[in-house]
C-alpha cells in the first residue's frame, strides 16, 4: 500500500471525496448523530456539496481511490484573529491507525501556516476525533455551540496557536 497526497483536481476525486465524506459521517456518527439525518444524507448530497467545495481540500489516495481528506481555509469565528480552520478531516474507518489523518492534518496546517492559530470543531461525544486533535496538539478552548444535526449536538472548539519564529 503507498498513499499519496495533492490537493483535490479531476472530477473522479471530487466523486471519491465525496464518498468518503458520506461513508465516514455513517461509520463515524452512528451512535452520535440522529439517524433520520444520517438517512438524508446520501451519497447524492454529497456529491452535490464536494462539487460546490472544490478548493482548498487535500486528499489521501491509495492508488486512484480517494481514502481521505481535509478541508482547510480561513477560520469562520469572528473572535479569532488571522486563525485558518480545518473544517473538516475524514478518513475511510478501515484506514484508521496507520497514520494517514496526522498526513491530512500536517498538510492542512501547512497551507495554513501564515495564521496565528488554527481551528477545529468536533462533536463532543466523538472521543476518538477528540483525542487525534490533541494528539495533534489542539486544546479545547472553552468555546461551544450547539448544531441541529436532526437533534441537538453539542460542538467544542478546539485549537492549535502556532509559534512564530
Amino acid at each position: 500500500m503507498k498513499i499519496t497526497y495533492k490537493k483535490l483536481e479531476i472530477e473522479d476525486e471530487i466523486r471519491g471525496k465525496a464518498y468518503v465524506h458520506w461513508k465516514a459521517w455513517h461509520e463515524a456518527y452512528a451512535d452520535i448523530v440522529d439517524p433520520q439525518y444520517l438517512e438524508k444524507l446520501t451519497l447524492e448530497k454529497c456529491e452535490s456539496i464536494a462539487m460546490t467545495w472544490r478548493e482548498n481540500n487535500v486528499i489521501a489516495l491509495d492508488g486512484g481511490s480517494v481514502i481521505g481528506f481535509a478541508c482547510y481555509g480561513p477560520c469562520r469565528d469572528e473572535d479569532l484573529v488571522n486563525a485558518g480552520e480545518v473544517s473538516a478531516i475524514y478518513i475511510l474507518s478501515e484506514y484508521y491507525g496507520q497514520g494517514i489523518g496526522c498526513r491530512l492534518m500536517q498538510e492542512a496546517m501547512a497551507e495554513l501556516a501564515d495564521s496565528n492559530s488554527i481551528v477545529v470543531w468536533v462533536l463532543a461525544e466523538n472521543a476518538r476525533a477528540i483525542r487525534f486533535y490533541e494528539r495533534c496538539g489542539f486544546a479545547a478552548d472553552g468555546c461551544e455551540k450547539v448544531a441541529t444535526l436532526g437533534s441537538p449536538v453539542r460542538v467544542v472548539r478546539m485549537v492549535l496557536k502556532l509559534q512564530r519564529s
